[in-house]
């Protein structure tokens, strides 16, 4: 008897052992997951901050400078000065998300930001289909295009987003929400993809200057790559179980959408004329000279 009440004994303080084991092993699995997370969300702030710092200013220059280019006979202008407003309602948003608030101002922070990201992709879509019809329909774009009726498609383009975001702000089911936002920011995939064909199938019928027809595809190339590249992260991490992505895929993935103003900037430098040729122009240098070199050096 006083050998089971030994070993008993001598059993209970082995769990107890190993009981204050694992939870000294659980506290210091959880601090390092803390350090972790804490790491990846100041990293994530500081490159917020920098995209804050660079992109407000800019985006206001380039406004003005679009601004100017607004003629009766220009439309293209007005979709990107509107793309523009857009990405500065989401830089502003981003600093009211990033400085200490309650939570009620950070929630609509948080859907301003959305409202602006939404804003943009259909600006990027106003664009891709006025370039597409450049080219495909130039008789018909240039009867119907008009200042009046861009500003219809702008308003329209506004109030969409933001009554399809109001609408699902009453629900209390996050996972729906995203997947529905997921959604409308998917449906543009297959514009981009139709604009980019038919106007690379129309161009080559098109009497448009070859240098027009080089800045026209390197529009449609960029917004597709800007939505590609920054967008469909995003839009796959929300469409994804909550339990498969990680937390850093999923910092990672906002913090690519936030340099969307910045990509947008390289949109308007590219809708410059003369911009691609000036690139091509250099590229074709740099060749030139390193083959130059290579002359010499044989």
């Amino acid at each position: 008897m006083e050998d089971f009440y030994d070993n008993s004994t001598s059993l209970d303080s082995s769990f107890a052992y190993d009981n204050t084991s694992f939870d000294e092993y659980e506290f210091d699995r959880m601090m390092s997951k803390y350090m972790y997370y804490e790491k990846v969300e100041f990293i994530s702030h500081v490159m917020t901050c920098v995209i804050i710092c660079i992109g407000l200013p800019l985006t206001l220059v380039a406004i003005y400078a679009v601004y100017s280019l607004v003629r009766n006979d220009h439309v293209a202008p007005i979709y990107v000065i509107n793309l523009l407003i857009s990405d500065i309602m989401q830089l502003c948003a981003l600093i009211f998300m990033e400085v200490p608030i309650n939570r009620d101002t950070f929630n609509i922070a948080y859907f301003i930001h959305i409202f602006g990201v939404a804003a943009s992709v259909s600006f990027m879509v106003c664009i891709a289909v006025e370039r597409y019809l450049v080219v495909s329909r130039p008789l018909w774009y240039r009867y119907k295009r008009s200042i009046r009726t861009s500003v219809v498609v702008c308003v329209l383009v506004w109030a969409f987003p933001l009554v399809f975001l109001l609408f699902f702000e009453f629900w209390d089911n996050f996972e729906v929400i995203n997947v529905l936002i997921s959604v409308f920011l998917l449906f543009p995939l297959p514009v981009f993809i139709f604009c980019l064909g038919g106007t690379l199938k129309a161009l080559s019928a098109s009497r448009i200057p070859s240098d027009e027809k080089r800045r026209i595809m390197g529009i449609l190339v960029l917004v597709l790559l800007i939505y590609t590249l920054l967008f469909m992260p995003k839009i796959i991490c929300f469409l994804t179980n909550r339990d498969v992505y990680s937390f850093t895929f999923d910092i990672l993935t906002f913090l690519v959408v936030k340099f969307s103003p910045l990509a947008d900037l390289v949109l308007y430098v590219f809708m410059r004329a003369g911009t691609i040729d000036k690139l091509l122009a250099a590229v074709c240098c740099c060749r030139m000279d390193s083959n130059d070199a290579n002359i010499s050096a044989a």
